[in-house]
C-alpha cells in the first residue's frame, strides 16, 4: 500500500514525516480547528468537571478526577495525548501533539510548559514538511516553568526539568537537569 493513502493520522503515529504536498494534509488542519473550537469552550470554564469533559473530547481518553488542569491550555491535536492521573497541569501550557504525548501518573507540569512533538527539516526545500517524534513524560516528573520538550524526548521517572530548559535529549530517571539545551545538574538520591 502507497503511504499516502495510509491514513495520516496512523503514519504520523509510525513516526512518519508528512510532506507539504501530502494529499491528506488538510485532514491535520480539519482536526486543529476541531480541537480550538473545544478548547475555546474549554478555556473559558472554571468548573473541574468540565474542564476535564471538554479534555476528554480532545484526547478521545478519560481524564481521571485526580487530575487537575489550570486553563488556559492550548493543544492543536489531542487523539494522540495521554494524561495520566493525579496529572497537574498549570496554566499556560502548549502540546502540539500531531507525534504523540503520553504524561504518565503523578506528573507536574508548571506553568508555561511547551510539549512540542513535531518539527520540521532542517533544509529549505524540504521545510514545510513536518516530523514528529513522540514525547513521554514517566511517573512523578516534575517539569518547571517556561521548558520546552522538543520531538522525541522521553523525560525518566522521578526526574526534574529546571525552569527554562529546552530538552532536546532522553532525561535518565532520578535526575535534574536544566540549561539551553538541558544537560545533567545531579542525580537524586
Amino acid at each position: 500500500m502507497n503511504n499516502n493513502t495510509m491514513d495520516i493520522f496512523e503514519r504520523l503515529r509510525n513516526g512518519e514525516t508528512i510532506t507539504a504536498g501530502d494529499p491528506q494534509a488538510y485532514r491535520m488542519r480539519e482536526a486543529s480547528y476541531a480541537t480550538i473550537k473545544l478548547l475555546n469552550q474549554m478555556n473559558s470554564s472554571g468548573d473541574p468537571v468540565q474542564i476535564r469533559n471538554f479534555l476528554e473530547q480532545i484526547t478521545g481518553s478519560e481524564i481521571d478526577e485526580s487530575t487537575t488542569v489550570f486553563t488556559p491550555l492550548y493543544i492543536n491535536y489531542g487523539k494522540d495525548i495521554k494524561i495520566g492521573k493525579n496529572v497537574f497541569i498549570n496554566f499556560d501550557c502548549t502540546f502540539l501533539g500531531l507525534g504523540g504525548i503520553t504524561i504518565e501518573d503523578n506528573v507536574m507540569l508548571a506553568p508555561k510548559v511547551s510539549l512540542l512533538s513535531e518539527g520540521h527539516p532542517v533544509s529549505p526545500e524540504n521545510r514545510h514538511s513536518l516530523m514528529v517524534g513522540r514525547i513521554l513524560i514517566k511517573k512523578n516528573a516534575w517539569i518547571g516553568a517556561n521548558v520546552t520538550i522538543l520531538p522525541g524526548v522521553t523525560i525518566g521517572e522521578n526526574s526534574i526539568v529546571a525552569a527554562g530548559a529546552v530538552v532536546s535529549k532522553d532525561v535518565p530517571d532520578n535526575t535534574i537537569v536544566g540549561g539551553i539545551p538541558a544537560k545533567i545538574i545531579k542525580t537524586i538520591e
